[in-house]
């Protein structure tokens, strides 16, 4: 690793560690007021918590030495020691726990006003080593999802920088947690608004700079060979979602809002994120459009179905990152079913996809029942409408200043 690629790898790092605070922004100023200090310090604590973790054992986990391991041996080289000398794979550790910290951390949104801070890292900690650092190793570290293609003699899968191991994995578990914590007190469209717009905004725009990171970061790996496309890629897609998104607001509710623009947003980045460096441009203006229709159709579905899905993880994570992970099927670039290839590339993204939405699903759903039933995992209804931050923090998100002044 030269000088210029050891750069842009701290770089990188940086910007993927940003995309969780920036987290924090979108998903506080979605909440209510009374509960910004909760839903933020879900996000902050992910970073603490899976951090170590991934230091301590995570890293190991992420990488098998045969296609159908379950896992790396969490116990090879416990705190890294090991690598202590090289920069490339010390450098290499700190990305991908950048990766394991957002995973987490975007599934606090389906549980938003109504989760213990405590059970919440219970569960972190656990969907982390049984879920997030096994599916990092069937994706990127060697495993079945790795070389299924070589296994079934078709093309390899496809997932560049997460579109299964990020953004399906999470939005499987957010769906599983917000049936065990189940419905907040009021649950009905137009009930529950954004307490702070412009801390969304900040949010989302954090979120989109930090994405380049997460898209391209990977690249001091592969000689920088495809980071202008996976750099263009990343920003066609999501501005063309953000559009999509508002269309079909204007089209369903009158006017297009802020609020969505973000959304949308979000939802280009994670159908892009599988898809950055095997799309055309054009190709990836088409699938961000078509990423922020359907994401902006999928948040209603929880009002139809029963599920609380309190910031729409599930509308935009899951059925973003499944779009991404399908489209590219269709559209990959030598290898999809109208870009030169078969149907083969469809079957394997299929597989790929559909397996680790099922395990995080089934894995988070025995988790968050057990905590639920032993520790607990949901604060009382009367905690709940009255805004968890006193309750679980002893602080409050705003402070009037009288109101400090008698404090």
């Amino acid at each position: 690793m030269d000088t210029g690629e050891l750069a842009w790898a701290v770089t990188a790092t940086a910007l993927v560690l940003l995309m969780t605070p920036g987290l924090a922004f979108f998903y506080g100023g979605l909440v209510k007021a009374k509960s910004v200090v909760s839903m933020m310090m879900m996000s902050f604590g992910s970073m603490a918590l899976v951090g170590v973790l991934w230091v301590l054992y995570g890293f190991n986990m992420s990488a098998v030495d045969t296609t159908w391991a379950f896992a790396g041996n969490p116990f090879a080289d416990f705190g890294l020691g090991g690598i202590a000398d090289s920069n490339e794979d010390l450098i290499g550790a700190a990305f991908g726990a950048t990766f394991a910290i957002i995973t987490t951390a975007l599934i606090s949104g389906a549980i938003a006003d109504r989760a213990k801070f405590g059970s919440w890292l219970v569960f972190a900690g656990l969907w982390s080593t049984l879920v997030y650092f096994p599916v990092a190793a069937w994706v990127w570290g060697g495993g079945w999802i790795l070389g299924l293609g070589d296994v079934m003699g078709l093309p390899g899968v496809i997932d560049y920088a997460g579109g299964t191991a990020v953004h399906i994995n999470a939005g499987a578990a957010a769906l599983a947690l917000a049936i065990v914590l189940g419905r907040r007190v009021v649950f009905e469209k137009g009930a529950h608004k954004p307490h702070n717009v412009p801390l969304v905004m900040l949010g989302a725009a954090l979120l989109w700079f930090g994405w380049f990171g997460f898209n391209a970061g990977a690249e001091f790996l592969n000689d920088m060979a495809l980071v202008g496309l996976i750099t263009l890629n990343t920003l066609a897609a999501t501005a063309a979602a953000i559009l999509g998104w508002l269309v079909i607001e204007k089209v369903k509710d009158g006017k297009p809002t802020s609020v969505g623009a973000a959304s949308g947003a979000v939802s280009g980045l994670v159908a892009i994120t599988p898809a950055c460096a095997n799309l055309t441009p054009t190709f990836a203006v088409i699938l961000g459009v078509v990423a922020g229709v359907l994401s902006a159709l999928a948040v209603d579905l929880k009002y139809k179905l029963g599920y609380d899905d309190s910031l729409d993880v599930v509308g935009i994570h899951l059925v973003a990152g499944m779009v991404g992970t399908l489209y590219l099927g269709f559209f990959a670039t030598g290898t999809g079913m109208f870009t030169g290839g078969d149907g083969g590339q469809l079957v394997v993204q299929a597989i790929a996809a559909f397996g680790v939405l099922i395990f995080s699903f089934v894995v988070a759903l025995i988790l968050g029942f057990a905590i639920e039933k032993t520790m607990g995992f949901r604060v009382k209804n009367e905690d709940e409408v009255a805004g968890i931050d006193t309750i679980v923090h002893g602080e409050e998100g705003y402070v009037l200043e009288g109101e400090a002044q008698n404090a």
